[in-house]
């Protein structure tokens, strides 16, 4: 028979031994003052000028975003945030949704129906197509004519999620590679459609290094375990995805290409300057790479006013408030300021100053250049 009595006792006595060795271990953490990466957060002592702009210098375009419920989306309450931003325009590049073509197919549809009907001209949207179907040419005219479809609707150009190079297999349940020449009536298409084609290929560099103490992504790996690519038996080296982009660039100097996140070659700028001296039908944006500019002012600012005819303005995810932070990097000279997501950036950021003859480019002329479509009333009203 169970003595209850003696049981609750040695629970009591257990409860007690294991409080105090964890206040034991509090203390002795506190005296040699350790604590964990995650919650060193220092507050800065440095008095320096701050400038915390809610709202851009000047109108500006996001060439890449992502808004994911656009069918259903209250588009009066978006284009009232836009307007507090001062963004004139915002491309939606998840135009297509995910799912079977069909669903894709009404998804668009239903988008473009709530545009039209509730905010014409404020909002573009980007088809996706499926390349996975790259065995049989009829498969990959199929999605050839999807983008045609599109267009004609009124998409304004085609999105490449990181997939193609990363994920995505044909039928023999291989990788199917950026540079796949079955997949060239796809681009092909786009250039003779006059559409851009914006593509994220791969992904951060150090995703593919060791997971350890020397890694400057180990904070983010470690919140996000599955974008570690380093022992993969599947996905290719960096330089490797990297390389096949390029070359698909080359082979078709007819259809122009947006390299999204500054084609993840942001740590290396003199070799992201090379790249966009060799590929004129390439230009690229800043989504998400904001922080690899503002760690290193001096030469980031040296690099947007020389290239400052292909660089444009881009966000990624959508939030208002993160946007604040960017109108701080573009235009101020401000000094040691967090970046917002401490995964992506641990490091303090600066202000690249830019002239206002390079942030107008940056911020609304190039994307006026790239997509006719869009009015140019909208930069003067």
């Amino acid at each position: 028979m169970i003595n209850f009595k003696n049981l609750f006792k040695s629970l009591l006595i257990l409860t007690v031994f294991a409080g105090a060795i964890y206040y034991s271990i509090g203390v002795i953490q506190d005296r040699q003052n350790i604590m964990s990466f995650e919650d060193y957060e220092p507050i800065s002592s440095l008095v320096v000028e701050e400038n915390l702009t809610k709202k851009a210098k000047f109108p500006f375009i996001d060439v890449h975003s992502h808004l994911w419920d656009m069918p259903v989306r209250d588009l009066d309450k978006l284009v009232g945030e836009m307007d507090e931003l001062n963004m004139a325009y915002i491309v939606n590049l998840s135009g297509s949704g995910f799912g079977p073509q069909a669903v894709k197919d009404l998804y668009l549809s239903n988008s473009l129906e709530n545009i039209n009907e509730n905010q014409p001209g404020r909002i573009g949207l980007f088809v996706n197509v499926d390349f996975s179907t790259v065995d049989n040419a009829k498969d990959v005219e199929a999605q050839a004519n999807i983008i045609r479809d599109a267009v004609a609707k009124g998409a304004i150009g085609l999105k490449v999620y990181k997939s193609l190079g990363l994920r995505d297999k044909d039928s023999q349940g291989n990788r199917v590679a950026v540079d796949d020449p079955r997949l060239g009536p796809i681009w092909d298409a786009c250039g003779e459609l006059g559409i851009p084609v914006l593509i994220h290929s791969a992904d951060p560099f150090p995703f593919w290094q060791a997971k350890n103490e020397k890694n400057e992504r180990w904070y983010e790996l470690k919140e996000k375990p599955n974008r570690f690519y380093g022992e993969s038996d599947f996905i290719p080296p960096f330089e490797d995805i990297i390389e096949e982009q390029h070359r698909m660039f080359k082979r078709h100097p007819n259809t122009t290409f947006i390299n999204a996140h500054l084609g993840w070659l942001a740590h290396d700028l003199e070799r992201l300057g090379k790249h966009l001296d060799e590929h004129s039908n390439v230009v690229t944006e800043f989504g998400a790479v904001i922080a690899e500019l503002g760690r290193q002012p001096i030469a980031a600012r040296n690099f947007m006013i020389k290239y400052q005819d292909r660089i444009m303005f881009g966000k990624d995810t959508y939030k208002k408030e993160e946007y604040f932070l960017y109108f701080r990097v573009l235009e101020t000279n401000d000094e040691y300021f967090n970046y917002f997501r401490k995964r992506h950036a641990f490091w303090k950021m600066y202000g690249l100053g830019l002239p206002n003859e390079v942030l107008k480019k940056i911020y609304y002329e190039n994307a006026l250049k790239l997509f006719p479509s869009i009015s140019k009333k909208l930069i003067s009203r």
